[in-house]
């Protein structure tokens, strides 16, 4: 059994994280074709900060195409970086705003941050609320003239965890049946590669914090944490009824290191479609791949096509 490395190295690679996930995506809509050039009225609006919560995090914003003469749209809700410590909603603007260009219904949803001031909030937490958020999303959409019939939901780095962690365990509660899923380097397993053997104290503390529940080194030594912590590995949750896959690793990533293969062997297992793209030459970041962005932008066009097609009036 592997376990995490220490807290203080696991915080340290939440702190850097923001940057990493968040340079991530303005990778993907500088280097390749994912932006909106060009975007005005008469392509799509930006309507924000609908709440679907008390929290100062829980709102949401939506990207709503041009066209409004179609019966049924298809939803894109696409989740910030960060580290589940830091981001923002808006990271993600040009993105949602190519979606929306497309003829897609795009959303990005807030959720608590664990901080200083947030000092509960956790993974199952964040994961919690998205899927509160949820059912608003499409209500609202609907109020103001795109009634939603499929979703998509994906995001970078902890917006992808989070993401996964919908489509998995929340998938069969979902307003709406969600088409795909998709997404770049985000944790959908919480024991690294590489980590020390011996339960430590600091990897209890890490883990409690991920899941909101206390865990200590006895538990770890056992076993019995791995119920606490299912909620939050998304992994755990693919079954033969999970939704069409499209994820991207880096080989080289410090950030988060944990293997991919736990989450391709489910897929695989479960004769899930997938594809799992490795940037062989990249960190978190994903810069060093050109290619590979390349291929991971041409797969989520064709995930879209085949999965969530832009239909008529």
């Amino acid at each position: 059994m592997k376990f995490l490395k220490t807290f203080a190295l696991y915080a340290s690679a939440f702190a850097v994280s923001f940057a990493a996930g968040f340079s991530l995506d303005l990778v993907m809509s500088r280097d390749t074709s994912m932006t909106a050039r060009n975007w005005s009225d008469e392509i799509g609006t930006v309507s924000r900060d609908f709440a679907y919560g008390d929290q100062a995090a829980q709102k949401f914003d939506l990207y709503l195409p041009a066209d409004k003469s179609r019966a049924h749209y298809g939803l894109v809700v696409y989740l910030h970086a960060g580290g589940f410590t830091a981001g923002d909603k808006t990271d993600d603007t040009e993105i949602l705003k190519w979606f929306a260009a497309q003829g897609y219904v795009g959303a990005g949803i807030g959720y608590t941050l664990l901080s200083e001031q947030n000092p509960t909030a956790s993974v199952k937490s964040m994961s919690d609320e998205i899927k509160t958020a949820m059912p608003i999303v499409v209500a609202k959409a609907k109020e103001l003239g795109y009634p939603i019939d499929k979703m998509a939901v994906g995001g970078g780095s902890a917006g992808h965890g989070l993401a996964a962690i919908y489509a998995f365990r929340d998938g069969k509660t979902a307003p709406v049946p969600i088409a795909f899923t998709f997404g770049m380097v985000g944790p959908t397993s919480f024991e690294m590669d590489g980590a020390p053997t011996e339960p430590s104290a600091e990897a209890a503390a890490m883990l409690s914090a991920l899941s909101g529940e206390a865990i200590s080194v006895e538990m770890l030594k056992s076993g019995d944490y791995q119920d606490k912590i299912k909620p939050i590995e998304a992994y755990r949750w693919v079954d033969e009824n999970s939704v069409p896959t499209l994820a991207a690793f880096g080989a080289l990533d410090k950030v988060m290191p944990f293997s991919t293969k736990p989450f391709q062997t489910a897929l695989a297992a479960h004769n899930v479609p997938h594809d799992v793209i490795i940037f062989e030459k990249s960190g978190h970041g994903m810069h060093r791949d050109k290619d590979k962005q390349k291929l991971y932008v041409a797969k989520l066009n064709e995930y879209l096509a085949k999965y969530m097609p832009v239909k008529g009036g």
